[in-house]
């Protein structure tokens, strides 16, 4: 009891005008010794900053030039090795290698392929190695395309178990035609080319990481209190900047939150990026050690100063002690006005312009209080959804109309109706409402809501910043229920690119597709493949059975070719009896036994008119999205060749463009596997 009496009494004499007049000083004193401080840390920072700086960048280019002369060292020894290497006999290769086994200095191993991407040699022997396909790699297609030294993305190796990459060269005969790469696997861990990394570092919690361009680590430092999993550089934001080719030093934010000077160098021969990241905390902390020391000399004068202060101040104070108590009972409620009794003519001005402030102030409350009433009543009986939000994005009020629309309680919390917010729709609106609360712009959305009675409905909002005379007071908003609309946009959509009689892409929609796999295969090389083919003997059946029966025989057979390809792949009704059908990430292997599967089951589907079944049969044709492909037409145009090749051979056939004019027929289909 006695220690909450003493705190009600501490509080007291805090929240007095002595006691904030001696607050104020106080502050005064600590805001003036906080900004000295400020400027002395702002500007010792500077020259700290621009010292450490200097050395992170030239420890920076120091690592970067020692790098880029040991990837040169190892391209050059095998760019030697590539010149001295006979034919592809694999016995010759292999012993070439052997005799140049001092490489493995350098090297995890060695390796030779053809121009097909076929391993032919290796050294040291590793069981499964030789033959093996490289044509489907990242880095052999980049080689055989560039026909420059390229250096691999990291892989784990198939014998040591470690983290290794590829410095590769190609080979060209006498005529400089591309005959296949040379290629050496350096150990990232135990290969000796990050040894300065090891040990090189400006300061005790220096980090110094290696990134590919694509942004894989391929090396971090293991000294004490440094986690190789925090990778410390990853996030920072001028890493995307780096890994396109910049260079120079920075100010970051490391993954743990705190902040670093960096330094990038780019590593060209092996398209990588070196990072030197100083953290901010080693470098300002002599600065940190002498500016605490100050401060607490200045907190200390201050104590003093405050004491010698404070008694003179309750002498001066002791009239307003009475001002203070009677406007804290106006706060209350438990006066109208002051009634202050006093000699001091400056005290009594105040106490008359208070009392003629707070008459107005209730005058404006009565006025505003009946203007509040009516707005009520206007909006509550309106049948558009409207709301009002205050400056912080909290919803003060909702009409009834926009209630009812929303499925909510007359009680329920206004914060509800976020929560049933599509979860795919909730951040977005969310990230643009906080832009308009910050911004002060209107705030247009449609989104999806989540009704109780109607299902999920779309509805517009629109909200506006309402402004006063001098500031924003809040914003007012109206939301419409525009679910019958987005649904017609819906199927108009859909209708354009789609076949109405059997639901699958039309020629437009599978056009759009296709260009959009050429533009990947031409950027990225993913393999796509695009399929062909006519209905054999499907005009008897429209002839005979009408068109109602042919109708039928296009549905069934657009179910069966649905269900043969995959999920990924687009299935197209170009028009009358001819089918297509697009295979992204796909390989001709793979497309040519697709187009098997559908060959045989298209066989099996059958429809009766009068007793009579009547069956057909495909031609098909299949050709591979090709890198040097300028347009669809080019695709479009092997494969329809292809298509008519299976038809002169006698139909119920798969004819396959593999590159340039060379085809596979349908006898032929079986060797392929």
């Amino acid at each position: 009891m006695l220690k909450s009496i003493r705190f009600v009494s501490l509080a007291r004499a805090c929240c007095s005008l002595q006691g904030r007049l001696l607050g104020g000083l106080a502050t005064t004193w600590l805001v003036i010794a906080g900004l000295l401080l400020a400027l002395a840390w702002l500007f010792g920072k500077g020259l700290v900053g621009d010292a450490n700086l200097s050395h992170l960048r030239y420890e920076a280019r120091l690592i970067a030039t020692e790098l880029n002369d040991e990837v040169t060292l190892r391209m050059e020894a095998l760019e030697r090795l590539s010149r001295r290497l006979p034919g592809n006999e694999p016995a010759e290769l292999r012993a070439l290698l052997e005799d140049n086994e001092a490489l493995l200095a350098w090297f995890e191993g060695l390796m030779v392929t053809d121009g097909d991407g076929t391993v032919l040699a290796d050294w040291p022997v590793v069981a499964g190695r030789a033959g093996l396909e490289t044509r489907d790699t990242e880095y052999f297609p980049m080689v055989r395309h560039t026909r420059a030294p390229y250096v691999s993305e990291p892989f784990i190796g198939r014998a040591s178990g470690e983290r290794l990459v590829l410095m590769l060269v190609p080979r060209f005969d006498a005529g400089g035609d591309f005959r296949g790469v040379v290629g050496g696997m350096v150990n990232l861990t135990r290969g000796g080319l990050f040894q300065r990394l090891e040990t090189s570092h400006v300061g005790e919690e220096t980090i110094s990481t290696v990134f590919t361009a694509s942004g894989q680590l391929l090396f971090h430092p293991r000294r004490d209190g440094v986690s190789p999993d925090r990778e410390p550089l990853r996030r920072a934001s001028v890493l995307e900047l780096a890994l396109d080719g910049w260079q120079g030093e920075a100010k970051v934010e490391l993954a743990s939150g705190e902040p670093a000077l960096v330094a990038y160098r780019q590593i060209w021969p092996a398209n990588w990026v070196v990072g030197v990241a100083l953290p901010e905390s080693q470098v300002n902390a002599p600065l940190r050690d002498f500016l605490g020391k100050l401060w607490w000399a200045w907190l200390a004068v201050a104590v003093l100063l405050l004491a010698s202060i404070s008694w003179l101040v309750e002498r001066l104070l002791s009239p307003l002690q009475r001002l203070e108590r009677q406007i804290a009972e106006v706060g209350a409620g438990q006066r109208r006005y002051l009634a202050l009794s006093t000699q001091m003519g400056e005290l009594r001005q105040v106490a008359n312009t208070f009392n003629q402030l707070e008459h107005e102030r209730l005058s404006a409350l009565d006025h505003l209080r009946e203007r509040e009433a009516f707005l009520d009543a206007v909006l509550a009986s309106t049948p558009v959804g409207v709301f009002v939000a205050d400056l912080e994005g909290r919803l003060t009020y909702m009409n009834p109309a926009l209630r009812e629309l929303l499925g909510l309680a007359p009680k329920s919390r206004t914060r509800d109706w976020w929560e049933r917010i599509h979860p795919n729709d909730r951040q977005g609106t969310e990230d643009l409402w906080r832009h308009a609360l910050t911004t002060g712009s209107d705030f247009v959305r449609q989104l999806r809501y989540l009704s109780d009675r109607e299902g999920t409905l779309w509805l517009e909002v629109h909200a506006s910043q309402v402004r006063g005379s001098d500031q924003p007071l809040g914003f007012v908003g109206m939301v419409k229920d525009i679910t019958e609309r987005r649904q017609q946009e819906a199927l108009q959509r859909w209708e354009a690119e789609h076949d109405p009689l059997t639901g699958l892409l039309n020629r437009r929609g599978f056009e759009r597709r296709l260009e959009e796999a050429l533009a990947e295969c031409t950027k990225t090389g993913t393999p796509s493949v695009l399929i062909l083919f006519d209905l054999d003997h499907f005009k008897p059946i429209n002839d005979e059975g009408g068109h109602a029966l042919g109708d039928e025989m296009l549905r069934r057979i657009a179910q069966v070719v649905a269900w043969e390809v995959r999920r990924s792949d687009h299935v197209a009704r170009q028009g009358g009896d001819e089918f297509a059908v697009l295979l992204p990430s796909c390989t001709l292997k793979q497309a040519t036994g697709i187009a098997e599967s559908l060959r045989q089951a298209v066989c099996d589907v059958e429809v009766t008119h009068e007793g009579r079944e009547y069956r057909v049969t495909l031609s098909i044709g299949v050709a591979a999205l090709q890198e040097e492909d300028e347009s669809i037409e080019a695709v479009l145009g092997r494969a329809d060749e292809a298509c008519y090749r299976a038809k002169a051979e006698g139909r119920n056939a798969v004819v396959i463009t593999s590159t340039g004019a060379s085809q596979i027929s349908g006898s032929e289909i079986d060797e392929l596997f």
